[in-house]
């Protein structure tokens, strides 16, 4: 036990002087963590939160292409744009826009989808009138084939805002043809009195789609946002970047002599490796609640949402203290297989942000190929994220730990036999 603690006492003297490893493990993560959640802070939001800049190129000048317009501003998300520097728009000047990327899109509405529209509802109106027995029959005609609404995005747009966008312009064009059905139908059956006039829209939304939140109980956390995923996740990156300051002290205690006087005191080798496992998994626990703190309170100050930790986060010592076992453990095995920092650093720091890139740290598990999806098992960072948002998203209890703990502390024995056979390899005693 004596041996544990002197080891213990030991490596906070280092650290202590090292001020370049604690600005390393403290305020290289409070970076990140600010950084990554401003950068994508956008994309974990709705699109339908934002407004949007729209060129408008209205060449029907018809009813149906002004009431397309009228429900496009109402609705709150997009503001039209009709003339650029003082002159009408026209297809050139919106295809030059866009390729400049001045504009994120424009809406081109071709000469003749108003009298389309309003041929296609007398042709629906005559066909409903037929098997409702209404007599008479709406002006009508063959249906035109190539006649669209028209939006050009420009090049670098994400395909979710192109969905986003064609979905919003759809709701508008069918819930216009739905009025004017209806009011064909009245015509055809002669009904002059609007206040009667059944609201179809209303009808169909009789029964809808809700999402449903998982936890009935309230626990402050809706959905994922860009604070609940990158504090946890960078959190974890920093902890594992540990590897580097351990290797890097292991390595100079080699040279410097200090560790083979520390195995000429009587005891057990694996004593000095639990004083050191001992002394780095507390400083990663530390490391991850400060990181914590920047998440409650620093992040509402770059005007992003304060992370939110719910009931589970009572079981949170749990998944912390796995996670920088492992990390502490890896750095230990890493400083006693090589023999200089040459060796040692490149490969800590590369093998750190691959193991996070195939572990979700970067990007989400599902957006994987397949391939490095079965090689993320491998990665600690996928079990230490999966972990933490089963306590922070999923609300989960203690049992639900039991996988990626169990994963995190076998991955961890496994680097301490390999750190302590490698030595005692090293030393002539295997």
């Amino acid at each position: 036990m004596k041996r544990i603690w002197a080891t213990y006492i030991k490596e906070w003297h280092l650290m202590r002087r090292d001020l370049g490893g604690l600005s390393l493990l403290f305020l290289m993560p409070v970076l990140l963590i600010s950084i990554m959640a401003l950068v994508q802070d956008a994309p974990f939001k709705d699109y339908k939160n934002r407004k949007f800049e729209a060129l408008i190129f209205d060449q029907d000048q018809g009813k149906i292409s002004q009431a397309i317009q009228k429900g496009l501003e109402e609705s709150g998300q997009f503001t039209l744009i009709r003339q650029h520097q003082n002159q009408a728009l026209d297809s050139m000047t919106i295809l030059s826009e866009i390729k400049a990327g001045k504009y994120q899109l424009a809406i081109m509405i071709p000469k003749g989808v108003s009298s389309e529209i309003y041929n296609s509802a007398n042709l629906i109106a005559n066909e409903m009138g037929k098997h409702m027995g209404i007599p008479g029959s709406l002006p009508h005609r063959e249906a035109r084939e190539g006649i669209n609404i028209q939006i050009v995005f420009d090049p670098v747009s994400k395909p979710a805002f192109r969905i986003a966008i064609v979905n919003a312009l759809e709701k508008f064009t069918t819930r216009v043809q739905f009025d004017i059905i209806m009011d064909r139908i009245s015509a055809l059956s002669g009904q002059a009195d609007t206040s009667k006039k059944l609201d179809i829209e209303k009808q169909l939304r009789s029964v809808g789609v809700k999402e449903m939140q998982l936890h009935q109980q309230s626990s402050g956390i809706e959905k994922s946002n860009s604070v609940q995923h990158n504090v946890p996740a960078w959190a974890i990156f920093g902890m594992f970047f540990m590897v580097i300051i351990i290797s890097e002290n292991m390595i100079a205690e080699r040279k410097g002599g200090s560790w083979n006087r520390l195995k000429s005191i009587p005891g057990p080798f694996f004593h000095l490796l639990m004083g050191k496992m001992l002394f780095y998994v507390l400083l990663g626990c530390v490391q991850f609640a400060l990181m914590v703190l920047v998440g409650v309170y620093a992040m509402p100050l770059l005007g992003l949402d304060a992370l939110q930790l719910g009931q589970a986060a009572l079981f949170l010592p749990f998944i912390v203290i796995s996670i920088a076992s492992c990390a502490t453990a890896f750095g230990i095995l890493v400083g006693t297989v090589f023999k200089t920092t040459s060796q040692a650093l490149p490969v800590a720091a590369v093998s750190v942000v691959i193991l996070s890139a195939i572990g979700g740290i970067w990007v989400p598990l599902e957006v994987l190929p397949d391939s490095l999806k079965v090689l993320s098992v491998l990665s600690p960072m996928r079990w230490s994220l999966e972990g933490i948002n089963t306590l922070l998203l999923r609300q989960g209890s203690l049992s639900d730990l039991l996988m990626p703990v169990s994963v995190l502390m076998l991955l961890s024995a496994a680097a301490m036999w390999m750190a302590w056979y490698t030595e005692r390899k090293q030393s002539g005693l295997v």
